[in-house]
């Protein structure tokens, strides 16, 4: 009974255009912990032990909040089906802070990429090219990894099924275009009939651990200064950095800076412009162009 009612749950969802692949997972591993105890509707303390088996107090919380969903759905038709209470394990989870690399320390990131094994094959440049163009266009890991040939166009890189289940063009530079061209080209002697832009030394496309294992494997290989309060660099942090850099960039009156944010938002594939907001990170330029906004309009020459 609660495999069933999970399925036709999953069904709706994902007819709804929600892909669940997570979500999912974590209902039918929560189905069989119960099934298990001779259980076929959720029960709050059985949920609770199963979400306490997740390693950190957010998984835990991420878990629960699955089921927290379905057996909310659940009582619509069944009333036995126990709610979920929120924070059970965690309060809100509290914000990784990103590490803004700087152009020195990114160009020692991708220059570190030359020294990867096996050396003279593609993998070299396919991180070095990988990396960089993830550095300069802010795409996510998962928009580069599922890239395909016929995604690079003479107007940019056509992203297809974003996050947010969206398609959108992403504009390169005339730098980023040239270093893309000269990727293709090794490229192709590795390729096969696999069509993925990145690809590994076997002609395969690239998996998240393969791509994660070696970014961290590189920003341990390069001096960066790094706070050691802070979390380790992450992958993310380049989309980050790209966010903070055009920030940096812009400059004008408060209503320029909204359009320019508003564009930013729009590049970056996000649903709101708030969403954005999340990824924006003072740096010590920025606190100089803000410094030298508040005295130019403490001296009357902005409004």
């Amino acid at each position: 009974m609660l495999n069933q009612a999970i399925d036709n749950y999953l069904a709706l969802r994902r007819a709804t255009g929600f892909e669940m692949k997570v979500q999912g997972g974590l209902l039918r591993h929560f189905a069989r912990y119960a099934v298990d105890r001779s259980q076929t509707h959720v029960r709050l303390q059985t949920a609770i032990d199963w979400a306490a088996q997740a390693p950190s107090p957010y998984q835990r919380e991420n878990r629960l909040a699955s089921v927290r969903l379905f057996a909310r759905h659940a009582r619509a038709e069944d009333a036995r089906h126990d709610l979920i209470p929120r924070q059970v394990f965690a309060g809100r989870r509290r914000r990784t802070f990103p590490t803004i690399l700087s152009p020195a320390e990114l160009r020692q990131l991708l220059e570190a990429t030359t020294c990867l094994r096996p050396r003279g094959s593609l993998r070299p440049y396919t991180y070095y090219t990988l990396f960089g163009l993830l550095a300069a266009t802010g795409l996510r890991i998962s928009e580069a990894m599922h890239l395909r040939l016929h995604d690079i166009t003479a107007d940019g890189l056509l992203v297809r099924m974003t996050k947010f289940r969206k398609n959108r063009l992403v504009p390169l530079h005339a730098t980023t275009v040239a270093a893309l061209e000269n990727y293709l080209e090794r490229r192709n002697a590795y390729a096969g009939e696999d069509d993925h832009v990145f690809i590994a030394t076997t002609g395969q496309p690239l998996s998240y651990a393969m791509i994660n294992g070696t970014f961290r494997y590189l920003v341990r290989s390069i001096p960066l200064q790094h706070n050691p309060d802070l979390p380790p660099t992450r992958i993310h942090d380049l989309r980050h950095g790209f966010a903070v850099r055009a920030l940096e960039s812009c400059h004008g009156t408060p209503d320029d800076i909204a359009r320019h944010t508003l564009a930013l938002s729009t590049y970056l594939g996000h649903a709101h412009v708030t969403d954005t907001y999340w990824y924006l990170q003072i740096t010590p330029q920025l606190t100089r162009q803000i410094a030298d906004a508040c005295a130019a309009r403490e001296d009357g020459e902005i409004s």
